[in-house]
């Protein structure tokens, strides 16, 4: 009797085996570690949202008891993807807008111009973004006459790819009081004819000149563009997205979407600059795991300078297409280095655009003596995209405990002009993605969406074959500094988490983190390298809820 009775009490303190409410079985899945290895496995158990298991179908089976059982039917399961560097207003806002990324000439841009401005007759402002003059082979930039024809009397602005230079018409130079007088602003540059006269082209800083003209969005056309990104997240097999850059509008509306449980994306927002919206949004600190781990915001976003193809990023010496050009600072390097000292003495993260290598050099000089004034190395500082450095410059990421926060379709993407603007000696320090691996350097992946597509396919495509979608060139560009395929997924995963300060909980399916994660139509370490990026992503998982399934 007292044996028995003395069983009975160890059996009531033994910990009960996890419970399940859902069973995904029949998969060919993959995950990383916590150190990184691949790990394979055929069901995933959950409960609650979260991971309790990977394993056999056999094993999980025999531990699902009554939950639900969804049968993957063979189909490849990867963890959701992540990606570090995006804008997700700015993608909702440009389905709204005209789409000119697809354009191969001036022409075909203004006769989409043209058909957008027809179709959107009530608009005050003609709209758009994704114009690109080197794929134009223009050999300049595009002038507000030329869009006159096609845009009449009511002012349009057009953001260049990559949002660092806006194309406007002469109405809109003349709501915007821009004349042949009008100063270049700080961090900025006013493209100008041989008179003097502005051509309708701003550059960096300067597209404020215009933009602050333009009519701000109504709460309910807000809340069109989130939904818009949010299905467009979904349909791609984005699960989280490090937002690089919001203001306390935004940040209201996110809430507001967490609140009524209508995200179905992991954000981790990064609040833009240090000024008012920063003390509006830091007045109560750091905002961690809200609405169900949905939302956080314990970081800023700055910039050092502006884009390699607008010719804005800082280089230490001239362009080598430009002589007399290197780019523009945003700001001074005591100003950069009280901004990154103040978000740091809130305990903010700091993440910092640099793309040139003077921009990326300014930086690591601003970091460090923020440190010195205010510590903060703990806190996972990033530079965003890391673009050109300097050789020398590549292992000062190391003491000072940087990651490297980059877009791997931005290496194809800039290809076709990369080595014009660098020259080929620049390039050695350019897109050097094996250089921060070999040293220890984390590399958080993501595409900068809109500026590249959301896709995060086309970034592991990108990463692994250093190729665009043609394969070209053979054997991929400076394929030297390439990436594996275990190597890319981990960037697209467990280090975007842990960039975010969420590898405990985001990245892998391990037990007791959050069940996000994809089916998709092929297996990822299997297919051709060249196949990657037509990878169909068949149904997105968030906390063990399908938030996108596709056509069978």
């Amino acid at each position: 009797m007292r044996r028995r009775l003395l069983v009975l009490l160890l059996a009531a303190l033994a910990p009960a085996a996890p419970a399940a409410d859902l069973l995904v079985r029949n998969v060919n899945g993959y995950t990383l570690d916590g150190t990184g290895q691949v790990r394979r496995f055929e069901a995933l158990l959950v409960e609650h949202g979260k991971v309790v298991a990977t394993g056999t179908n056999d094993e999980l089976a025999a531990r699902a008891g009554t939950a639900r059982i969804e049968d993957g039917h063979g189909r490849t399961l990867l963890p959701g993807l992540i990606d570090a560097h995006g804008h997700v207003m700015g993608l909702g806002q440009m389905r709204t807008q005209a789409d000119l990324s697809a354009t191969k000439t001036l022409a075909e841009a203004l006769a989409a111009v043209r058909t957008f401005a027809a179709r959107e007759r009530e608009a005050a402002w003609i709209r758009g973004r994704g114009w690109n003059q080197v794929v134009w082979q223009l050999g300049r930039f595009p002038t507000a006459r030329e869009l006159d024809a096609v845009t009449g009397s009511r002012p349009a602005w057009l953001e260049r790819v990559d949002g660092h230079a806006g194309w406007a018409n002469s109405a809109a130079l003349k709501r915007a009081g821009i004349g042949k007088d009008t100063p270049d602003p700080p961090g900025g540059r006013i493209e100008r004819d041989a008179q003097g006269a502005p051509t309708g082209l701003f550059v960096d800083a300067a597209m404020d000149l215009v933009a602050r003209k333009l009519p701000a969005p109504t709460a309910r056309e807000s809340a069109h563009a989130l939904d818009l990104a949010l299905a467009e997240l979904a349909r791609v097999g984005l699960t989280g997205v490090h937002d690089a850059g919001i203001d306390a509008e935004t940040y209201r509306l996110y809430r507001r979407y967490a609140d009524a449980h209508k995200l179905t994306a992991r954000l981790y927002a990064m609040i833009g600059g240090v000024e008012a919206d920063f003390d509006r949004i830091a007045r109560d600190g750091p905002l961690l795991g809200y609405g169900g781990d949905f939302l956080t915001v314990r970081s800023v976003k700055l910039y050092a300078d502006g884009a390699l193809g607008s010719r804005g990023a800082a280089l230490l010496a001239p362009y080598s297409d430009d002589p007399g050009n290197r780019g523009l600072l945003f700001h001074t390097p005591e100003a950069l280095t009280a901004m990154i000292g103040k978000a740091l003495a809130k305990g903010y993260q700091v993440n910092v655009h640099a793309i040139g290598d003077r921009g990326d050099r300014t930086v690591l000089d601003a970091f460090a003596a923020a440190y010195r004034a205010h510590g903060g190395e703990a806190l996972r500082n990033r530079i965003e995209h890391a673009q050109v450095l300097a050789l020398e410059d590549i292992p000062r990421f190391v003491p000072l405990k940087l990651i490297a926060s980059m877009q791997p379709t931005h290496a194809t993407s800039d290809m076709n002009m990369a080595e014009d603007r660098l020259g080929a000696a620049r390039l050695e320090g350019a897109y050097a993605w094996r250089r921060f691996l070999d040293q220890g350097t984390v590399i958080a992946g993501g595409s900068d969406f809109p500026v590249e597509s959301p896709n995060p396919f086309f970034g592991l495509h990108a990463a692994v074959t250093r190729q665009d979608h043609a394969n070209q060139p053979a054997g991929g560009w400076r394929a030297a500094q390439a990436m594996s395929r275990a190597e890319a997924l981990r960037a697209f995963t467990l280090d975007a988490a842990y960039a975010a300060h969420q590898e405990k909980t985001l990245g892998t399916l391990e037990p007791g983190k959050w069940a996000d994660f994809i089916l998709v139509d092929r297996d990822y370490f299997a297919v051709p390298v060249q196949d990657i990026w037509s990878t169909r992503v068949l149904e997105t998982w968030v906390g063990g809820r399908r938030v996108h399934a596709g056509a069978p």
